[in-house]
């Protein structure tokens, strides 16, 4: 373990180094998710433009929104893999670390001289995660993939979007977020089997894999059917009222989950009837007449704003929520009480809001986290510190663009 000097605490992951090869989402939000819980991230990025969302747009500065979204707390270090020089410069990087993550396609850094083999003969207690499209075997292993290629080949594309419509990717690129779940929790678990064994291991993650692991009940009732389940907009296959619901000014989320719930929302609407009428006194005769009772509950709603529907809605304690855009659930009591949103000093911009980290830790607070890094940002400083050069050596390796 290397030990981090100063007054705060890092994170649980203090002390845990990670080179990280990743670029654009799936990689680096696996990455993310180790910076928040305190481990030091050393972004490894090829000369020139470096990571490929630093040119996705719009920019302030020439600042990418993309690249700052999921790059918050890393260092980033400009080396050319291309080069000899450059590859003997990883290899002392990785004698130091304890985690690689990459997300190249399979062989990729194989052929760098830098694949799970050459780096693990460097550092046996190297825990390498490779997060790939489709995994590092089967059929489609070298086919590249993107967020709505496995969206659509997993099956979570056929379900969403409204029914009698042709689907439509989900909003969140959850193709890609999925590695930033799946990764670091096959990490984790490798770091924890090493403090028995003491050597690391290979995480296979497939962003292929992880959204057929999502597909949760809507696989299983595929197999009980024996029917792909259709899309049905943001209502429920089985659960009604379960959905969107529109108000005088704007909608309204409502979810009914068990019988109990029926009565409160009949109880909040007033009418007691509903709850004796044999046509929704369970949750399969909802489901069987969910046109019916869909009606009736938007005949409720248009009458009212959303506000006054939150305020009867708590009253009565029916699971609901306003539809809010981003700016709007950014801004609220219970994002702004949790931290959600703070304020960093960026290199280029000056103070810039980000996003918070959403795993929260009792006892000691960690720093805001720092802002992600401009283009090589901490080169020296990496060179300095974990490999020990000097500043003729540092020079010297610029000179020959290994390091830029």
């Amino acid at each position: 373990m290397h030990e981090k000097v100063g007054p705060t605490w890092a994170g649980p992951l203090q002390g845990i180094r990670v080179l990280d090869f990743t670029r654009v989402l799936s990689g680096p939000s696996a990455s993310l998710a180790l910076a928040d819980l305190g481990a030091e991230i050393v972004k490894v990025e090829p000369p020139g433009e470096g990571d490929d969302t630093r040119l996705f747009p719009p920019f302030r500065e020439d600042v990418s929104h993309y690249f700052l979204s999921v790059n918050r707390g890393k260092k980033s270090i400009v080396v050319d893999l291309k080069t000899e020089a450059g590859v003997a410069l990883i290899k002392s990087f990785a004698a130091k670390c304890d985690i690689v993550i990459e997300n190249y396609r399979p062989g990729v850094m194989d052929r760098l001289g830098l694949g799970y083999d050459a780096l693990s003969a460097v550092n046996p207690r190297l825990i390498y995660c490779a997060i790939t499209g489709f995994g590092l075997t089967g059929p489609l292993r070298d086919r590249p993939s993107f967020d709505i290629v496995l969206q659509a080949m997993s099956g979570a594309l056929s379900v969403n979007g409204e029914a009698g419509r042709a689907p439509t990717k989900l909003g969140i690129p959850l193709g890609d977020l999925v590695g930033g779940i799946n990764g670091p929790i096959g990490i984790l678990a490798a770091l924890h089997e090493r403090n028995t064994t003491g050597r690391g291991r290979l995480v296979d993650v497939s962003l292929f894999d992880g959204l057929i692991g999502m597909l949760g009940y809507l696989a299983q009732l595929a197999f009980f059917t024996g029917e792909d389940p259709k899309p049905q907009g943001s209502e429920h296959p089985n659960l009604v009222p379960y959905g969107i619901f529109p108000a005088k000014d704007g909608s309204i989320v409502i979810g009914c989950l068990t019988n109990g719930f029926w009565l409160r929302i009949c109880r909040a609407f007033g009418v007691e009837d509903w709850i004796r009428d044999p046509r929704f006194d369970t949750i399969e005769k909802r489901r069987d007449n969910r046109r019916i009772v869909n009606e009736m509950i938007s005949g409720f709603t248009t009458q009212k704003r959303v506000q006054e529907l939150v305020e009867l809605f708590t009253l009565h304690e029916v699971p609901h929520a306003p539809v809010l855009g981003i700016r709007d659930a950014l801004a609220q009591p219970q994002a702004v009480d949790r931290e959600m949103v703070v304020e960093t000093e960026h290199a280029v911009l000056g103070k810039i809001p980000i996003v918070n980290r959403s795993i929260k830790f009792s006892g000691s607070p960690q720093p805001v986290p720092a802002a992600p890094p401009v283009l090589g940002q901490h080169t020296d400083e990496l060179l300095r510190d974990i490999l020990g050069c000097t500043s003729e050596q540092i020079a010297a390796l610029r000179a020959s663009k290994v390091v830029a």
